[in-house]
Parts: structure tokens; sequence; C-alpha cells
């Protein structure tokens, strides 16, 4: 079991804390002081916490207030300007019609450049670097399928896809396993198979979404997180 990062402990005691109405709705958290001191992080650590729950759509920040409570459940999770279900959606019906065609059209140097980039993500370590390559990853795919309309949709959506890769990477332990999805879809045009390529993305986009499942409604248990802060 992997060991679970500051963040998400700090993000688990307050989303559950949220969850079983400690806070409910229209309340105010905790000044950001005043949590760091409670829960024993940095300022740092609470202030991604604290995305993740706005992100999460449990939460809202309001500049010079504070942050408040605005629902006490998970129901669609924002990226940007687009909500997970709709970007989901979307990418269905996008990038796995963009891979099949991107495997019968892609060039040589269509190839070289998905291999470079291939390479450059299983060596990155540090995630915001790896996030901007996975943006760019997509990107490069489309533009592989020949066709100028598939980059401007990737290119519309590219902010909410840096923002969910983020997301899942931070809280779902993501990037290996991206990694060995993206390695699968690049072998498929390598190979021209256009049958490959879709199967291959279909499985990438089925885990992205297994991912964000499993973080929006997680399996309970009786024992606490590994690192939670004590309530």
């Amino acid at each position: 079991m992997r060991r679970v990062s500051a963040m998400e402990a700090v993000l688990t005691h307050l989303r559950r804390a949220i969850e079983r109405g400690d806070y409910v709705i229209g309340d105010k958290l905790p000044s950001e002081a005043e949590l760091c001191r409670t829960l024993e992080v940095s300022r740092p650590v609470l202030r991604e916490a604290l995305r993740a729950l706005q992100t999460m759509g449990l939460t809202v920040s309001k500049t010079g207030k504070g942050t408040f409570v605005v629902a006490s459940t998970i129901e669609d999770p924002t990226f940007g300007d687009y909500a997970a279900s709709d970007l989901l959606e979307v990418r269905r019906h996008v990038e796995i019609p963009v891979a099949g065609y991107a495997a019968l059209r892609r060039t040589p140097e269509n190839l070289d450049h998905l291999a470079h980039l291939l390479d450059r993500m299983e060596r990155e370590t540090d995630t915001t670097a790896w996030v901007a390559m996975d943006t760019l990853f997509h990107l490069a795919v489309a533009e592989a399928a020949q066709n100028p309309v598939f980059r401007r949709v990737i290119e519309e959506i590219r902010d909410a896809l840096a923002r969910q890769s983020a997301f899942l990477n931070e809280l779902g332990d993501r990037r290996e396993r991206s990694n060995r999805e993206h390695r699968a879809i690049v072998e498929a045009l390598v190979d021209g198979s256009q049958h490959d390529a879709v199967e291959a993305m279909a499985h990438h986009l089925d885990c992205v979404e297994t991912t964000l499942t499993d973080i929006v409604r997680p399996r309970r248990t009786d024992t606490p997180t590994e690192g939670e802060p004590e309530a």
C-alpha cells in the first residue's frame, strides 16, 4: 500500500468533517493559520488540500473572506470551466476515434515526437512537469490524426485536462499507470493498428474514470487512513 501524502491526509480529514456535519453548508472553515496549527501541516500543504476540496465542489474560496462550505457530498468535480463528467463524455467521443485516425495517418515525425514525449514522461519525477507533458501527449495524438479540428478541440479543453491530470496524480497515484497506458497507445500507432489504438485509448479513459470515481466515492473503512491528522 502506498504511503498517503500529507496533503491527502489533510484533505481526507477536512472532507470527512464536512461529510459528517462538523461543518455544514454556509459555514466558514477555520483560518489557514488555525488549520495549519491544528493539523500540524505547512501552509502549502493546506492550500493544496483546500484547492482539492474546491475542485470536489465541497467548498468555495472567497478572496479576503475565507473558505466556505457549499455542499456536504461530492456530486461532480470541476476542472477549470468543465465538470468531470462532461469532460470525460467529450473525451470518449473525440479522443477514442482520434486515436484510430492517428494510427492510419501518423507520419514518422508524429511518431518521433510521441516517442520523445513518452520517454521524457517516463523519466520525469516532478508532477507539475509531467502534467504539462501529459497534455502535450494528447495534443500530439490529435495532431497525428491530421485533422486540425481535432487538435483545436483538445486545445479548448487543455487547461481542464491539466487540472484533472494533476488532481488524479496527487490523489490517485496515476503517473506510472498512465505512462503504461500511453505506451500502449503509442505502440498501436507505431503498428498502424486502428483497432488497437482505439482499444488502448478507450482503456486509458476507462482507467481515468475509475480513478476519479474511487477518489470521489472512496470505499470507507473503520481504520484511519495512514497519516491522517487526528480529529
